[in-house]
């Protein structure tokens, strides 16, 4: 291949093309190697949740989803279960008027990636590829995902601690509207969310179920109509009704990391990001925020550089694995708490959780704090 590219992006997933988006639009030529989903795949039914630093990122590429496909969270309700109706703990986490609109936004990921293949298609600079092969930037970066192959051939390291829980996503029609409402519960060691849709009155939520593996083979395997039956009580009913909309999926949870971020072969930079850098557990809903981060710490450092730096030097690249690793690290630390404290089934937290959670709603500073963490209005600073 004879052409020259800068960067060679390799995942067609969110991270790769944000990536490759803001790049581009400063002057670098950008190769973006996407591979081909499957054939006969799945609908796919991922939602995420995104903060006001990564709607801002989006916003600025003009590729943010209108709003049936991305619905404001304007309140969160978090309870600690223990067969009770309702709940005998819960925490409800409502919008800073002073700070924004909503708390995050529920982002249908089939949109957002619709929206950033537009964007990349009319995008000068980009050259979207089938294959790397023949290529010679100064700079790969990779971003396809924890499973990553390219990650391997480059050989960097990847520690891996699975959960025992798998994840169970599905979507629901509810008998009643959300109100952009979205619902956790901590019960028997399992972790349910429900996560609105189509708009601040949708009918719809998506949901992330995080149960025992077993266990969730054997909801998988259950009809439709009796999954939704099992999702409704979970919930205590909360939104009525409920009726399965499409397949149910389920994938295992875990919290991995790559050991370094950022290497040199031979005359090209080597870069990780995203879930080929690390991956941690979804009750948090914070992933492709950190993903998001990994994208615009990266672009910041490569705008940034001496103007006689090439965009694969290695002492650039540090830069940016020093202040990623710093954040995830951290982001990392408050996940793996969360997780210890609510998937346990253990008696003797269960006191501690409701006291807690009782406690954590009556106060007052530290509420309004955590809201502007989570939001994205005060992000976790170490290593810049």
């Amino acid at each position: 291949m004879n052409k020259k590219f800068d960067v060679c992006v390799r995942g067609g997933g969110v991270v790769g093309h944000t990536l490759a988006l803001l790049l581009a639009r400063d002057r670098l030529r950008v190769a973006l190697v996407r591979q081909p989903g499957p054939a006969g795949a799945l609908a796919d039914i991922r939602a995420y949740a995104l903060n006001a630093a990564s709607r801002t990122l989006l916003q600025g590429l003009r590729v943010w989803p209108d709003e049936s496909a991305a619905t404001p969270v304007v309140a969160m309700q978090i309870c600690e279960d223990a067969g009770a109706t309702p709940p005998e703990a819960a925490v409800r986490f409502d919008r800073s008027s002073d700070e924004s609109d909503a708390l995050a936004w529920i982002v249908d990921v089939p949109a957002l990636e619709q929206r950033l293949r537009e964007a990349v298609g009319y995008q000068s600079g980009i050259e979207v590829l089938d294959s790397a092969d023949g290529l010679a930037p100064s700079l790969t970066i990779v971003c396809e995902g924890k499973r990553s192959s390219s990650r391997a051939q480059f050989g960097f390291e990847f520690d891996t601690r699975p959960y025992p829980h798998t994840a169970v996503a599905a979507r629901l029609r509810c008998a009643l509207p959300h109100g952009g409402v979205a619902r956790q519960w901590f019960a028997q060691g399992e972790i349910m969310a429900w996560l609105p849709l189509d708009g601040p009155q949708g009918h719809r939520v998506a949901l992330v179920w995080s149960v025992a593996h077993e266990r969730a083979q054997q909801l998988l395997a259950l009809a439709p109509e009796v999954l939704a039956e099992a999702v409704q009580a979970g919930g205590h009913a909360a939104l009525g009704a409920m009726q399965l909309d499409g397949a149910a999926a389920g994938w295992p949870l875990e919290l991995s990391r790559a050991r370094r971020w950022v290497a040199r072969q031979g005359d090209m930079g080597v870069a990780l990001a995203g879930d080929a850098a690390h991956a941690m557990h979804p009750l948090a809903g914070q992933g492709l925020n950190v993903g998001l981060g990994d994208v615009a710490e990266l672009a910041r450092v490569l705008h940034q550089r001496e103007s006689w730096r090439e965009p694969g030097d290695l002492r650039l690249l540090r830069r940016y694995e020093r202040a990623r690793q710093a954040d995830v690290s951290a982001m990392g630390a408050v996940t793996e708490g969360l997780y210890s404290l609510f998937a346990h089934n253990d008696s003797r937290l269960l006191a501690l959780r409701r006291w807690g959670l009782q406690g954590f709603d009556r106060s007052g500073a530290l509420k309004r704090w955590v809201v502007r963490q989570a939001a994205g209005h005060a992000p976790l600073q170490a290593g810049h």
